[in-house]
């Protein structure tokens, strides 16, 4: 992580989903010193219940500014969660599963780039994860230091010699690491979201791959999560 001990307020903008990855990731920006500007893309995702979570987890850590940016991806469809298209409930598989959203992080990140040069913030954090994940390839370590890179080269910033970090704090952690460092950032799991298809009544599934996760991660770390199951 970027050392911050010279401006303890220095800009860094969070792409917040309101998932737990992201929710913590946001906290250790914030705890890092950095003013936190977090970024929320409703993209018309089966799982909508994320957005509110994000609002939740923004105010919960005071966040200079929470931008939800409207990018309607079921206009292109694709994965199960921007299409008419069953979440997968019987557990992860060896190949890449039809949550899958195409190209989804290179998508958010670019947004998220483009209002750090715009702020004229220098560090981006982003909640992913490539240990306890469903084995999306925009999750890897090789895509986070290939964006980097893209960053420099796509930039009135990077070609002026004032290069981004992309920070992923999570990158190598597991998702009970994850649920024991969300503990002790004194944050409640419950304030974030991670089902993938959540019920009528507003339960979280309990079945889909992100559920599994997050489930077996919080019982392997003895952490509580007040999440409600349908499952």
């Amino acid at each position: 992580m970027t050392n911050n001990q010279d401006n303890p307020r220095r800009a860094a903008v969070v792409l917040l989903s309101g998932g737990l990855d992201s929710m913590v990731a946001a906290a250790l920006a914030r705890e890092a010193g950095y003013a936190v500007h977090a970024l929320t893309i409703d993209y018309n995702q089966r799982h909508r219940c994320e957005i509110d979570a994000a609002r939740r987890i923004a105010a919960r850590l005071h966040a200079v500014r929470h931008i939800i940016l409207p990018l309607d991806l079921r206009q292109f469809g694709g994965s199960a969660l921007t299409d008419e298209i069953a979440v997968p409930k019987e557990g992860p598989g060896a190949d890449i599963p039809v949550t899958y959203v195409p190209a989804r992080n290179l998508v958010f990140l670019s947004l998220t780039l483009a209002w750090a040069e715009a702020l004229g913030a220098r560090d981006i954090f982003i909640g992913v994860n490539a240990l306890d994940y469903s084995g999306y390839p925009d999750c890897r370590p090789e895509f986070i230091a290939g964006f980097q890179g893209l960053a420099e080269l796509a930039t009135k910033a990077g070609d002026e010699g004032k290069p981004f970090a992309i920070q992923a704090p999570l990158q190598f952690m597991s998702k009970a690491q994850i649920a024991a460092e969300a503990e002790r950032l004194g944050l409640d799991p419950a304030l974030s979201w991670s089902c993938y298809d959540p019920t009528d009544e507003g339960l979280a599934c309990g079945l889909c791959d992100s559920c599994r996760l997050r489930k077996a991660g919080f019982a392997e770390a003895g952490v509580i999560d007040r999440t409600a199951y349908a499952a």
